[in-house]
Protein backbone atom coordinates (compact mmCIF):
# COMPACT_ATOMS: atom_id res chain seq x y z
CA UNK A 1 0.00 0.00 0.00
CA UNK A 2 1.45 3.76 -0.78
CA UNK A 3 2.40 5.97 1.74
CA UNK A 4 1.90 8.66 -0.21
CA UNK A 5 -0.64 11.06 1.36
CA UNK A 6 -2.64 13.23 -1.69
CA UNK A 7 -4.24 16.31 -1.13
CA UNK A 8 -7.63 14.36 -2.42
CA UNK A 9 -8.50 11.00 -2.78
CA UNK A 10 -11.88 10.01 -4.30
CA UNK A 11 -13.29 6.30 -4.45
CA UNK A 12 -16.20 4.64 -5.83
CA UNK A 13 -17.43 1.71 -7.91
CA UNK A 14 -18.11 3.83 -10.88
CA UNK A 15 -15.10 6.40 -12.17
CA UNK A 16 -15.34 7.32 -15.92
CA UNK A 17 -12.10 7.23 -17.42
CA UNK A 18 -10.37 6.98 -21.01
CA UNK A 19 -10.80 3.57 -20.07
CA UNK A 20 -14.51 3.76 -19.31
CA UNK A 21 -16.20 3.04 -16.00
CA UNK A 22 -14.26 1.57 -13.50
CA UNK A 23 -13.82 1.11 -10.02
CA UNK A 24 -11.09 3.26 -8.87
CA UNK A 25 -9.11 5.58 -6.46
CA UNK A 26 -8.46 8.84 -8.05
CA UNK A 27 -5.70 11.09 -5.98
CA UNK A 28 -4.93 14.72 -6.49
CA UNK A 29 -2.20 16.38 -5.33
CA UNK A 30 -1.93 20.13 -6.16
CA UNK A 31 -5.05 20.29 -8.29
CA UNK A 32 -3.91 17.43 -11.09
CA UNK A 33 -4.78 14.08 -11.01
CA UNK A 34 -1.42 12.34 -10.02
CA UNK A 35 -3.21 8.58 -9.42
CA UNK A 36 -5.23 5.90 -10.62
CA UNK A 37 -5.67 2.69 -8.74
CA UNK A 38 -7.81 -0.19 -8.52
CA UNK A 39 -10.66 0.64 -5.59
CA UNK A 40 -9.03 -1.13 -3.07
CA UNK A 41 -5.32 0.06 -3.09
CA UNK A 42 -6.15 2.26 0.17
CA UNK A 43 -4.86 5.49 -1.06
CA UNK A 44 -4.23 8.07 1.54
CA UNK A 45 -5.39 11.71 1.28
CA UNK A 46 -6.11 14.78 3.07
CA UNK A 47 -9.55 15.03 2.78
CA UNK A 48 -11.03 11.14 1.30
CA UNK A 49 -14.15 10.85 -0.12
CA UNK A 50 -16.53 7.94 -1.16
CA UNK A 51 -18.99 8.25 -3.84
CA UNK A 52 -22.49 6.41 -2.97
CA UNK A 53 -23.32 3.84 -4.71
CA UNK A 54 -25.64 5.71 -7.56
CA UNK A 55 -23.02 8.28 -8.17
CA UNK A 56 -20.45 8.50 -11.47
CA UNK A 57 -17.31 10.76 -11.20
CA UNK A 58 -16.84 12.50 -14.45
CA UNK A 59 -14.89 14.63 -15.53
CA UNK A 60 -15.38 18.42 -15.32
CA UNK A 61 -17.40 19.47 -18.53
CA UNK A 62 -16.07 22.49 -21.34
CA UNK A 63 -18.81 24.35 -22.98
CA UNK A 64 -16.99 26.72 -25.75
CA UNK A 65 -20.15 28.47 -26.48
CA UNK A 66 -21.43 30.88 -23.72
CA UNK A 67 -22.60 34.49 -24.18
CA UNK A 68 -22.04 36.11 -20.82
CA UNK A 69 -22.34 39.79 -21.74
CA UNK A 70 -20.30 41.37 -19.28
CA UNK A 71 -19.16 43.71 -19.33
CA UNK A 72 -21.60 46.19 -21.24
CA UNK A 73 -24.78 43.97 -20.81
CA UNK A 74 -24.70 42.72 -17.45
CA UNK A 75 -28.25 42.55 -17.00
CA UNK A 76 -28.23 39.94 -19.61
CA UNK A 77 -25.31 37.62 -18.13
CA UNK A 78 -22.38 38.11 -15.97
CA UNK A 79 -19.46 36.08 -14.94
CA UNK A 80 -20.69 35.32 -11.55
CA UNK A 81 -24.11 34.05 -12.21
CA UNK A 82 -22.96 32.57 -15.88
CA UNK A 83 -20.24 30.71 -13.83
CA UNK A 84 -22.34 29.55 -10.75
CA UNK A 85 -24.73 27.97 -13.42
CA UNK A 86 -22.16 26.12 -15.07
CA UNK A 87 -20.34 24.32 -12.06
CA UNK A 88 -24.24 23.28 -10.87
CA UNK A 89 -24.64 21.28 -14.32
CA UNK A 90 -20.91 19.86 -13.83
CA UNK A 91 -19.23 22.18 -16.28
CA UNK A 92 -16.04 23.18 -15.39
CA UNK A 93 -14.55 25.37 -18.25
CA UNK A 94 -16.25 27.79 -20.61
CA UNK A 95 -15.05 29.92 -23.39
CA UNK A 96 -17.02 33.28 -23.72
CA UNK A 97 -17.98 34.36 -26.80
CA UNK A 98 -16.70 37.82 -28.32
CA UNK A 99 -20.21 39.47 -28.54
CA UNK A 100 -22.51 40.71 -26.54
CA UNK A 101 -20.49 42.33 -24.01
CA UNK A 102 -20.02 45.79 -25.27
CA UNK A 103 -17.18 46.17 -26.26
CA UNK A 104 -16.83 43.29 -28.45
CA UNK A 105 -13.46 41.12 -28.22
CA UNK A 106 -11.98 42.74 -31.25
CA UNK A 107 -9.01 44.31 -29.81
CA UNK A 108 -6.37 43.85 -27.37
CA UNK A 109 -7.63 46.71 -25.49
CA UNK A 110 -10.72 45.02 -25.36
CA UNK A 111 -10.33 41.63 -24.36
CA UNK A 112 -7.89 43.09 -21.56
CA UNK A 113 -10.76 44.95 -20.46
CA UNK A 114 -13.04 41.69 -20.48
CA UNK A 115 -10.36 39.78 -18.17
CA UNK A 116 -10.52 42.55 -15.91
CA UNK A 117 -14.50 42.24 -14.98
CA UNK A 118 -13.77 38.67 -15.22
CA UNK A 119 -11.03 38.00 -12.85
CA UNK A 120 -12.08 37.83 -9.62
CA UNK A 121 -15.55 36.55 -10.03
CA UNK A 122 -15.42 33.05 -11.82
CA UNK A 123 -16.17 30.18 -10.44
CA UNK A 124 -15.12 27.78 -13.36
CA UNK A 125 -12.33 27.98 -15.34
CA UNK A 126 -12.66 31.27 -18.11
CA UNK A 127 -11.34 31.27 -21.85
CA UNK A 128 -12.16 33.56 -24.73
CA UNK A 129 -12.71 33.51 -28.00
CA UNK A 130 -12.32 36.74 -30.10
CA UNK A 131 -13.65 38.45 -32.90
CA UNK A 132 -13.13 38.34 -37.00
CA UNK A 133 -15.20 41.56 -38.24
CA UNK A 134 -14.81 44.03 -41.52
CA UNK A 135 -11.56 45.90 -40.48
CA UNK A 136 -10.31 44.40 -37.86
CA UNK A 137 -7.70 41.89 -39.45
CA UNK A 138 -4.43 43.44 -38.24
CA UNK A 139 -5.79 42.97 -34.63
CA UNK A 140 -6.27 38.83 -34.90
CA UNK A 141 -2.18 38.18 -34.31
CA UNK A 142 -2.21 40.43 -31.52
CA UNK A 143 -5.05 38.85 -29.88
CA UNK A 144 -4.22 35.34 -30.86
CA UNK A 145 -0.84 36.18 -29.23
CA UNK A 146 -2.91 37.48 -26.12
CA UNK A 147 -3.95 34.26 -25.59
CA UNK A 148 -7.77 34.13 -27.56
CA UNK A 149 -8.82 30.07 -28.50
CA UNK A 150 -9.75 31.36 -31.97
CA UNK A 151 -12.11 33.76 -33.76
CA UNK A 152 -15.68 33.59 -34.02
CA UNK A 153 -16.92 35.87 -37.30
CA UNK A 154 -21.25 35.77 -38.65
CA UNK A 155 -22.24 35.55 -43.07
CA UNK A 156 -25.17 37.49 -41.63
CA UNK A 157 -25.97 39.90 -38.90
CA UNK A 158 -25.20 39.22 -35.81
CA UNK A 159 -28.23 40.82 -33.92
CA UNK A 160 -25.97 43.81 -32.43
CA UNK A 161 -24.91 46.21 -34.03
CA UNK A 162 -21.17 46.77 -32.30
CA UNK A 163 -20.38 43.41 -33.85
CA UNK A 164 -20.82 43.56 -37.89
CA UNK A 165 -20.62 40.32 -40.33
CA UNK A 166 -18.12 39.37 -42.54
CA UNK A 167 -18.90 38.37 -46.53
CA UNK A 168 -17.61 35.54 -47.88
CA UNK A 169 -14.70 36.54 -49.37
CA UNK A 170 -13.81 39.16 -46.20
CA UNK A 171 -13.91 35.61 -44.10
CA UNK A 172 -11.51 34.08 -46.63
CA UNK A 173 -9.26 36.65 -46.27
CA UNK A 174 -9.47 36.40 -42.91
CA UNK A 175 -9.31 32.95 -43.00
CA UNK A 176 -6.13 32.88 -44.62
CA UNK A 177 -4.48 35.40 -42.24
CA UNK A 178 -5.38 32.87 -38.97
CA UNK A 179 -3.54 29.76 -41.33
CA UNK A 180 -0.60 31.86 -40.81
CA UNK A 181 -0.54 31.28 -37.49
CA UNK A 182 -2.74 28.05 -37.15
CA UNK A 183 -5.77 29.81 -35.57
CA UNK A 184 -8.89 28.57 -36.25
CA UNK A 185 -12.05 30.28 -37.73
CA UNK A 186 -15.30 29.59 -35.90
CA UNK A 187 -18.60 30.41 -38.68
CA UNK A 188 -22.54 31.36 -37.41
CA UNK A 189 -23.13 29.83 -40.97
CA UNK A 190 -26.62 31.09 -42.11
CA UNK A 191 -26.78 33.10 -45.44
CA UNK A 192 -27.65 36.77 -45.31
CA UNK A 193 -28.90 36.76 -49.25
CA UNK A 194 -31.15 33.89 -48.12
CA UNK A 195 -32.44 34.99 -45.27
CA UNK A 196 -33.64 38.32 -46.72
CA UNK A 197 -35.52 36.33 -49.81
CA UNK A 198 -37.21 34.02 -47.14
CA UNK A 199 -40.73 35.51 -45.24
CA UNK A 200 -40.98 38.07 -42.41
CA UNK A 201 -40.93 36.50 -39.39
CA UNK A 202 -43.42 39.04 -37.59
CA UNK A 203 -46.34 37.34 -35.20
CA UNK A 204 -46.47 34.95 -32.60
CA UNK A 205 -46.75 31.62 -34.88
CA UNK A 206 -43.45 29.62 -34.40
CA UNK A 207 -43.73 28.26 -37.71
CA UNK A 208 -43.42 31.49 -39.59
CA UNK A 209 -40.82 32.10 -37.58
CA UNK A 210 -39.26 29.16 -39.01
CA UNK A 211 -40.13 29.48 -42.27
CA UNK A 212 -37.96 32.99 -42.12
CA UNK A 213 -34.65 30.86 -40.76
CA UNK A 214 -34.69 28.09 -43.56
CA UNK A 215 -32.70 25.21 -43.42
CA UNK A 216 -31.22 26.57 -47.16
CA UNK A 217 -29.89 29.84 -45.85
CA UNK A 218 -27.55 26.98 -43.21
CA UNK A 219 -26.42 24.73 -45.83
CA UNK A 220 -25.67 27.59 -48.25
CA UNK A 221 -23.41 29.10 -45.30
CA UNK A 222 -21.81 26.39 -44.69
CA UNK A 223 -20.96 25.29 -48.19
CA UNK A 224 -19.28 28.29 -48.42
CA UNK A 225 -17.09 27.75 -45.21
CA UNK A 226 -15.85 24.23 -46.49
CA UNK A 227 -14.61 25.94 -49.80
CA UNK A 228 -13.12 28.98 -47.97
CA UNK A 229 -11.15 26.17 -45.35
CA UNK A 230 -10.38 23.98 -48.51
CA UNK A 231 -8.88 26.73 -50.35
CA UNK A 232 -7.44 28.14 -47.72
CA UNK A 233 -5.91 25.42 -45.73
CA UNK A 234 -7.41 27.30 -42.60
CA UNK A 235 -9.15 25.19 -39.62
CA UNK A 236 -12.96 26.18 -39.39
CA UNK A 237 -15.43 25.10 -37.08
CA UNK A 238 -19.13 25.58 -37.60
CA UNK A 239 -21.39 26.86 -34.97
CA UNK A 240 -25.04 25.72 -33.51
CA UNK A 241 -25.64 23.12 -36.31
CA UNK A 242 -29.42 23.24 -36.64
CA UNK A 243 -29.75 21.89 -40.69
CA UNK A 244 -29.39 18.53 -40.73
CA UNK A 245 -29.96 19.03 -44.54
CA UNK A 246 -25.74 19.62 -44.41
CA UNK A 247 -24.69 16.65 -42.91
CA UNK A 248 -23.95 14.69 -46.11
CA UNK A 249 -21.68 17.79 -47.62
CA UNK A 250 -19.61 18.13 -43.92
CA UNK A 251 -19.10 14.33 -44.03
CA UNK A 252 -17.58 14.66 -47.36
CA UNK A 253 -15.62 17.51 -46.52
CA UNK A 254 -13.84 15.76 -43.65
CA UNK A 255 -13.28 13.07 -45.82
CA UNK A 256 -11.27 14.85 -48.47
CA UNK A 257 -9.33 16.43 -45.53
CA UNK A 258 -10.90 19.92 -45.02
CA UNK A 259 -9.99 20.76 -41.47
CA UNK A 260 -13.38 20.80 -40.39
CA UNK A 261 -15.26 20.45 -37.06
CA UNK A 262 -18.83 21.10 -36.20
CA UNK A 263 -21.30 21.50 -32.73
CA UNK A 264 -24.56 21.08 -31.93
CA UNK A 265 -26.55 22.33 -29.05
CA UNK A 266 -29.06 20.55 -26.73
CA UNK A 267 -31.96 22.46 -27.73
CA UNK A 268 -31.53 20.93 -31.50
CA UNK A 269 -31.18 17.61 -29.89
CA UNK A 270 -34.00 17.73 -27.12
CA UNK A 271 -36.61 19.94 -28.90
CA UNK A 272 -38.72 20.15 -31.84
CA UNK A 273 -40.68 22.71 -33.81
CA UNK A 274 -44.04 20.49 -33.80
CA UNK A 275 -44.28 20.92 -29.76
CA UNK A 276 -43.22 24.64 -29.81
CA UNK A 277 -46.52 26.72 -28.24
CA UNK A 278 -47.32 29.86 -29.84
CA UNK A 279 -45.90 32.82 -28.58
CA UNK A 280 -43.32 30.48 -26.68
CA UNK A 281 -40.30 33.42 -27.34
CA UNK A 282 -38.04 31.21 -25.14
CA UNK A 283 -37.89 28.74 -28.01
CA UNK A 284 -36.46 31.44 -30.01
CA UNK A 285 -32.78 31.33 -31.30
CA UNK A 286 -30.75 31.65 -34.94
CA UNK A 287 -30.70 29.19 -36.79
CA UNK A 288 -34.16 27.87 -35.03
CA UNK A 289 -35.46 24.31 -33.79
CA UNK A 290 -36.24 22.32 -36.91
CA UNK A 291 -38.70 19.34 -36.89
CA UNK A 292 -38.36 16.06 -35.05
CA UNK A 293 -37.27 14.19 -38.54
CA UNK A 294 -34.59 16.81 -38.61
CA UNK A 295 -33.53 16.35 -34.78
CA UNK A 296 -32.98 12.83 -35.75
CA UNK A 297 -30.59 13.13 -38.06
CA UNK A 298 -28.59 15.24 -35.80
CA UNK A 299 -28.41 12.50 -33.81
CA UNK A 300 -26.75 10.26 -36.09
CA UNK A 301 -24.53 12.74 -37.33
CA UNK A 302 -23.19 12.93 -33.85
CA UNK A 303 -23.15 8.68 -34.07
CA UNK A 304 -21.39 8.51 -37.27
CA UNK A 305 -18.94 11.36 -36.14
CA UNK A 306 -19.92 13.90 -38.60
CA UNK A 307 -20.57 16.12 -35.82
CA UNK A 308 -18.05 16.55 -33.24
CA UNK A 309 -19.12 17.79 -30.14
CA UNK A 310 -21.95 19.38 -27.82
CA UNK A 311 -22.19 22.44 -26.45
CA UNK A 312 -24.93 25.14 -25.10
CA UNK A 313 -24.72 28.22 -26.73
CA UNK A 314 -26.26 29.64 -23.75
CA UNK A 315 -27.17 32.99 -25.28
CA UNK A 316 -29.51 34.75 -22.22
CA UNK A 317 -31.16 38.18 -22.03
CA UNK A 318 -33.18 40.29 -19.91
CA UNK A 319 -37.10 39.28 -19.36
CA UNK A 320 -38.24 42.42 -21.64
CA UNK A 321 -36.40 41.56 -24.67
CA UNK A 322 -37.76 38.24 -24.78
CA UNK A 323 -40.99 39.99 -25.90
CA UNK A 324 -43.26 37.74 -23.37
CA UNK A 325 -46.42 40.02 -23.43
CA UNK A 326 -46.67 39.88 -26.89
CA UNK A 327 -44.64 36.65 -28.01
CA UNK A 328 -43.46 37.84 -31.36
CA UNK A 329 -40.98 35.78 -32.65
CA UNK A 330 -39.76 38.95 -34.73
CA UNK A 331 -39.06 41.22 -32.16
CA UNK A 332 -38.01 38.24 -29.27
CA UNK A 333 -33.95 38.12 -28.45
CA UNK A 334 -32.83 35.08 -30.52
CA UNK A 335 -31.01 32.72 -27.50
CA UNK A 336 -31.41 29.80 -25.49
CA UNK A 337 -30.44 29.56 -21.81
CA UNK A 338 -29.20 25.93 -20.82
CA UNK A 339 -25.84 26.52 -19.41
CA UNK A 340 -26.90 24.54 -16.26
CA UNK A 341 -28.67 21.86 -17.77
CA UNK A 342 -26.71 20.68 -20.81
CA UNK A 343 -25.99 17.71 -19.14
CA UNK A 344 -29.25 16.46 -17.69
CA UNK A 345 -30.99 17.15 -21.16
CA UNK A 346 -28.43 14.97 -23.34
CA UNK A 347 -28.43 12.53 -20.70
CA UNK A 348 -32.22 12.28 -21.05
CA UNK A 349 -32.64 11.86 -24.40
CA UNK A 350 -29.37 9.75 -24.92
CA UNK A 351 -30.17 7.27 -22.58
CA UNK A 352 -33.54 6.31 -24.30
CA UNK A 353 -31.50 6.04 -27.62
CA UNK A 354 -29.22 3.54 -25.56
CA UNK A 355 -26.17 5.40 -25.62
CA UNK A 356 -23.76 5.22 -23.05
CA UNK A 357 -23.19 8.19 -20.78
CA UNK A 358 -19.44 7.65 -21.63
CA UNK A 359 -20.27 8.79 -25.12
CA UNK A 360 -22.29 11.98 -23.52
CA UNK A 361 -19.64 12.79 -22.16
CA UNK A 362 -16.81 12.69 -24.89
CA UNK A 363 -19.35 14.93 -26.84
CA UNK A 364 -19.55 17.70 -24.27
CA UNK A 365 -15.84 17.05 -22.41
CA UNK A 366 -13.26 15.44 -24.14
CA UNK A 367 -14.57 16.95 -27.87
CA UNK A 368 -14.85 20.31 -26.96
CA UNK A 369 -11.62 20.10 -25.06
CA UNK A 370 -9.96 18.75 -28.20
CA UNK A 371 -11.43 21.65 -29.98
CA UNK A 372 -10.07 24.23 -28.48
CA UNK A 373 -6.59 22.63 -27.95
CA UNK A 374 -6.75 22.37 -23.79
CA UNK A 375 -4.83 19.64 -23.39
CA UNK A 376 -5.26 19.35 -19.95
CA UNK A 377 -9.29 19.49 -19.35
CA UNK A 378 -12.09 17.03 -20.50
CA UNK A 379 -10.59 13.74 -19.23
CA UNK A 380 -10.40 12.09 -15.81
CA UNK A 381 -6.79 10.73 -16.91
CA UNK A 382 -3.11 11.18 -15.49
CA UNK A 383 -1.62 14.62 -15.78
CA UNK A 384 -5.12 16.33 -16.20
CA UNK A 385 -6.74 18.98 -14.24
CA UNK A 386 -8.48 17.72 -11.07
CA UNK A 387 -12.05 18.73 -12.84
CA UNK A 388 -14.67 16.48 -11.83
CA UNK A 389 -18.56 16.12 -11.50
CA UNK A 390 -20.07 13.95 -8.91
CA UNK A 391 -23.44 13.00 -10.90
CA UNK A 392 -26.05 10.43 -10.22
CA UNK A 393 -26.98 9.59 -13.52
CA UNK A 394 -30.31 7.96 -12.17
CA UNK A 395 -31.86 10.10 -10.02
CA UNK A 396 -34.76 12.51 -11.70
CA UNK A 397 -35.91 16.11 -11.19
CA UNK A 398 -38.16 18.62 -12.77
CA UNK A 399 -36.62 22.43 -14.05
CA UNK A 400 -37.70 24.77 -12.03
CA UNK A 401 -36.41 28.11 -13.63
CA UNK A 402 -36.43 30.07 -10.32
CA UNK A 403 -33.86 27.81 -8.70
CA UNK A 404 -31.21 28.25 -11.94
CA UNK A 405 -28.09 29.97 -11.39
CA UNK A 406 -28.15 32.10 -14.35
CA UNK A 407 -29.37 35.75 -13.95
CA UNK A 408 -32.89 35.97 -15.91
CA UNK A 409 -35.91 33.17 -15.19
CA UNK A 410 -36.29 32.58 -18.45
CA UNK A 411 -35.37 28.76 -19.99
CA UNK A 412 -37.61 26.22 -22.83
CA UNK A 413 -37.16 23.47 -20.25
CA UNK A 414 -38.92 25.09 -17.32
CA UNK A 415 -41.30 22.53 -15.75
CA UNK A 416 -39.23 19.77 -17.72
CA UNK A 417 -38.69 16.74 -16.28
CA UNK A 418 -34.93 14.71 -16.37
CA UNK A 419 -32.66 12.19 -15.65
CA UNK A 420 -29.58 13.09 -14.00
CA UNK A 421 -28.27 15.42 -11.56
CA UNK A 422 -24.77 16.88 -10.57
CA UNK A 423 -24.46 16.68 -6.97
CA UNK A 424 -21.09 18.58 -6.62
CA UNK A 425 -18.68 19.83 -9.05
CA UNK A 426 -14.57 20.14 -8.18
CA UNK A 427 -12.39 22.35 -9.96
CA UNK A 428 -8.72 21.41 -9.40
CA UNK A 429 -9.08 19.19 -6.41
CA UNK A 430 -11.44 21.78 -4.07
CA UNK A 431 -15.53 21.38 -4.36
CA UNK A 432 -16.96 24.80 -6.36
CA UNK A 433 -19.23 26.58 -3.91
CA UNK A 434 -20.90 29.61 -5.20
CA UNK A 435 -19.30 31.66 -2.46
CA UNK A 436 -15.18 31.74 -3.14
CA UNK A 437 -14.75 32.34 -6.89
CA UNK A 438 -11.58 29.85 -7.72
CA UNK A 439 -11.93 29.70 -11.67
CA UNK A 440 -8.75 31.01 -13.83
CA UNK A 441 -9.02 32.97 -16.52
CA UNK A 442 -7.32 30.49 -19.07
CA UNK A 443 -5.19 31.48 -22.45
CA UNK A 444 -4.32 29.40 -25.38
CA UNK A 445 -1.60 27.13 -24.57
CA UNK A 446 -1.56 27.48 -21.21
CA UNK A 447 -2.89 29.23 -17.96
Amino acid sequence: MSEERFDLVIRGQRILTTAGLAPREVGVRGGKIVALEPLGNGLAGAEVIELADDETLIPGLVDTHVHVNEPGRTEWEGFASATRAAAAGGVTTIIDMPLNSVPPTTTVANLKLKREVAEDQAFVDVGFWGGAIPGNKGDLRALHDEGVFGFKCFLLHSGVDEFPHLDADEMEEDMAELKSFDSLMIVHAEDSHAIDRAPHPGGDHYQTFLASRPRGAENKAIAEVIERARWTGARAHILHLSSSDALPMIASAKRDGVKLTVETCPHYLTLMAEEIPDGATAYKCCPPIREASNRELLWQGLLDGTIDCIVSDHSPSTLDLKDLENGDFAVAWGGVSSLQLGLSLIWTEARHRGIPLEQVVSWMGEKPAALARLSTKGQLALGYDADFAVFAPDEAFVVDVSKLKHKNPITPYDGKALSGVVRKTFLRGAVVDGQTPTGKLIRRGGV
